[in-house]
């Protein structure tokens, strides 16, 4: 008699729906007593790190409180974070190739396809932008009522959040504020935007002939890819603040989940910074930072079997009345460019979760849908079927996707 074993390899290779599904989703789930609990303090010889301010406990619960989802996750980490950045610096600055490790690590991810998961981190990105009680914080489940806030001791500090910690310590969500239009961060976010997701250094209309992010232009649709690394190395983007802000956290918190979220540009950075360390992120709302990645020389996951895309851990989620993600706020006239904005990527690293807001709800694409708030409280948290059976639309990878198509890239100005 052939046992289980035996025909375990053709069960597998006839019945791989039935077989091969999604992991199980395990809600994340704490008892009042745990909720009552005083937080560990992060080790002495990391205390100096960051500088941390943690709100109080919340009052102890009765019942448990059941909050995101998580999945079994495998994602791609580089086997040693400073060799994986100095392959970084040797490519920008010299034009070197080097080799980086990537080993597969088991974790709990964020249940993308549960919606009150997406609407929870959707709220937390939303606080990026706030501290506790304004008017534009929003409420989360009480397990995550445990925060604080990194990039706001400087009122002109442009890259700014929170990280919210799980009662039991045992995931920690860093979400990343996105643009601001008016405001003391508004002017280092703009530069940012511009450098990251524009062509060829921001140039939307005449008047940037005098006034770019950086001097890339070689004439009639021509650019020069030298000069867009090096523009990249600037301290002052906010993608090298980051990396030093995940290498405190993850030193802070070693056996912890880390997850990071953001919006806009917030969701953008969250990627870059997931796919550098090998985190899973979640981004609402954000321009494509695909070719991004690739001016930073990022160092790339190694890429699936059946798909040309490296491993990257993120979830885009956007809602196609947005033109922002799509890189179609873009043009004479338009409003980003009016605003001088140069939005005009739109290929997005890892998956996309897109939802049908035109179809569906009958929206006209319109920049005002972009705000964090549109997307939590008219689209996420609606209960509406967005796909046959399913309030979460499918994630998939965005294939056959081209940024500037338009444009030469190469080296003019040597």
């Amino acid at each position: 008699m052939l046992s289980v074993l035996t025909l375990l390899p053709l069960i597998l290779a006839f019945y791989p729906q039935c077989i091969l599904s999604r992991p199980h989703s395990i809600p994340l789930s704490f008892t009042g007593a745990e909720l009552a609990y005083d937080l560990p303090e992060p080790h002495p010889e990391h205390a100096h790190q960051a500088r941390l301010r943690l709100s109080s406990l919340p009052q102890e619960a009765a019942d448990p409180t059941f909050t995101v989802n998580a999945v079994p996750t495998t994602v791609y980490r580089p086997r040693s974070v400073d060799a994986m950045l100095h392959a970084r610096s040797r490519s920008l600055r010299h034009a070197q190739s080097e080799i980086v490790e990537w080993d597969p690590v088991d974790m709990l991810g964020p249940d993308v396809e549960d919606r009150h998961t997406l609407a929870q981190l959707a709220r937390m990105t939303g606080n990026a932008y706030a501290l506790p009680g304004q008017k534009n914080w929003y409420e989360v489940d009480p397990v995550w009522n445990v925060s604080f806030p990194f990039g706001w001791e400087d009122v002109t500090e442009g890259f700014r959040g929170h990280v919210f910690l799980s009662a039991d310590n045992s995931t920690v969500i860093l979400s990343i504020k996105g643009t601001t239009l008016q405001g003391p961060t508004s002017k280092k976010d703009k530069y940012n935007d511009n450098l990251l997701f524009s062509c060829c250094c921001a140039r939307v209309d005449f008047s940037w002939v005098f006034s770019t992010v950086c001097d890339c232009f070689s004439g009639h649709w021509t650019c020069d890819n030298t000069c867009l690394s090096d523009a990249l190395i600037e301290d002052s983007l906010f993608y090298s603040v980051g990396v030093e802000l995940v290498k405190n956290l993850t030193s802070l918190y070693p056996t912890s989940d880390v997850w990071l979220v953001g919006h806009s540009l917030g969701g953008a950075l969250a990627s870059l910074l997931g796919t550098t360390f090998g985190l899973p992120a979640v981004a609402f709302e954000s321009p494509g930072e695909r070719l991004a990645a690739q001016r930073l020389h990022l160092p790339m996951p190694p890429r699936s079997n059946d798909t040309t895309f490296p491993l990257a851990p993120v979830t885009h989620v956007y809602h196609n009345a947005d033109p922002i993600p799509q890189g179609a706020c873009t043009g004479f006239g338009s409003p980003c460019a009016s605003a001088g904005y140069a939005l005009e990527t739109r290929c997005h690293l890892g998956r996309t979760i897109l939802y049908d807001t035109v179809g569906k709800l009958g929206w006209r694409v319109d920049v005002r849908k972009h705000p964090i708030k549109e997307v939590i409280l008219n689209v996420l948290e609606l209960e509406q079927e967005w796909e046959e059976g399913r309030d979460v639309p499918t994630a998939v990878a965005e294939a056959d996707c081209i940024d500037c198509f338009k444009w030469e890239f190469g080296d003019y100005k040597d």
